[in-house]
């Protein structure tokens, strides 16, 4: 099998596109949604989202009410996140109970404290002793507040909402949750910036049983670019708007660039039923940094607080190998994040065009 048709095939892409190319830009890609599914489908898991009507904000939640094996890595140099240091493997918490992920900057943590009411009025914790329980929830956020009310962010209100609204059916994706006010394409300044969104997607692997899927809030620095050939799907504009700048390309050619002050971050999760262990989980979540280096560029910035959990519900009745498993949570993990932008839509008030404006256009 050709290179081209194996990354396609592992991606879920079709040979041949179905959806219109961009119609603008040099770096224009013609390329399909990429297949999809939630991470729902890995047994044992519920999501939910609140999304604030005030401005483009909101927070969205993984419930796992059995408990789950954690891990998670964070490699953008601009984190805004909670409870990470008790998912490292030598720390004696062994599962969580819930992952947040949010936007409204370091303000949206406190979307993690509605979570913990959630789950606490529902006995999910650990356990101390008779007094009762201590829920788990690590959380990470993304820096949203240039799209709005600065004042307006997700809280812990928020986040008791997004748990009442979870469940284990299909994951809605785009301008929901976490992703509501998320945005890409900044190297350049904001208003070179495109909408960018939530996205999730899995995979059942062969006969095995196992499942892996991932779910992601896209807000970064770079753009989002086609896996496959590494062209722009969505990410900083041209001077007049009509095409896309390519970020990298630009300054490789020497194109200065504009420090955004943190301003952004993609926040994940990948999950599977397959069981591990925390240092095992915590490998896997590093591997899945590899989906965010194949859809976006540049990534891993100074102004990116990348971070992606990983978590294992431990339910499949098969030894997996980690190694295995991790290099299939970056690939679902690259299709999620395509997703996301492709999935978006524009918010034309704030400027900020969307893959299917562009895609649409003849």
């Amino acid at each position: 099998m050709q290179r081209r048709e194996f990354t396609r095939n592992a991606l879920g892409l079709p040979l041949a596109a179905a959806v219109p190319s961009i119609a603008y830009g040099a770096t224009s890609d013609p390329v399909s949604l990429p297949q999809g599914g939630s991470i729902t489908d890995v047994p044992g898991l519920k999501v939910g989202h609140y999304t604030l009507t005030e401005r483009p904000t909101g927070c969205t939640v993984l419930i796992c009410e059995a408990g789950a094996t954690a891990g998670v890595d964070v490699r953008g140099s601009a984190p805004g996140t909670r409870e990470t240091d008790l998912l490292s493997p030598i720390n004696s918490v062994q599962q969580v109970q819930a992952i947040l992920l949010s936007g409204g900057s370091a303000f949206g943590l406190d979307a993690a404290s509605g979570v913990v009411r959630y789950l606490e009025e529902h006995n999910l914790g650990f356990k101390i002793g008779n007094l009762g329980v201590v829920p788990i929830v690590p959380a990470a956020i993304l820096m949203d507040l240039g799209v709005g009310n600065f004042k307006i962010r997700p809280n812990a209100d928020s986040g008791y909402k997004a748990c009442l609204a979870a469940g284990t059916g299909p994951v809605a994706e785009g301008n929901v949750g976490a992703g509501a006010g998320a945005t890409i394409g900044k190297m350049f300044g904001p208003k070179f910036a495109m909408k960018s969104g939530l996205g999730t997607a899995s995979i059942k692997i062969g006969d095995t049983g196992i499942v892996v899927g991932a779910l992601v809030a896209v807000n970064a620095v770079g753009d989002v670019v086609n896996p496959e050939t590494g062209k722009v799907l969505a990410g900083a504009r041209s001077e007049d708007g009509k095409g896309f700048r390519d970020s990298m390309a630009a300054m490789m050619n020497g194109y200065r660039v504009v420090a955004q002050n943190g301003a952004n971050t993609t926040i994940g999760v990948v999950a599977t039923n397959a069981p591990f262990t925390k240092t095992q989980m915590t490998k896997i979540a590093q591997m899945a940094h590899d989906g965010y280096a194949r859809s976006i560029n540049p990534v891993h910035t100074m102004a990116d607080g990348d971070t992606i959990f990983s978590i294992s519900t431990g339910t499949a009745k098969v030894k997996a190998d980690v190694s295995a498993i991790g290099a299939v949570a970056a690939t679902v993990m690259a299709r999620a994040v395509v997703r996301a932008a492709m999935q978006a839509t524009s918010l034309p008030e704030f400027g900020l065009p969307a893959y299917r404006d562009y895609s649409t256009r003849s």
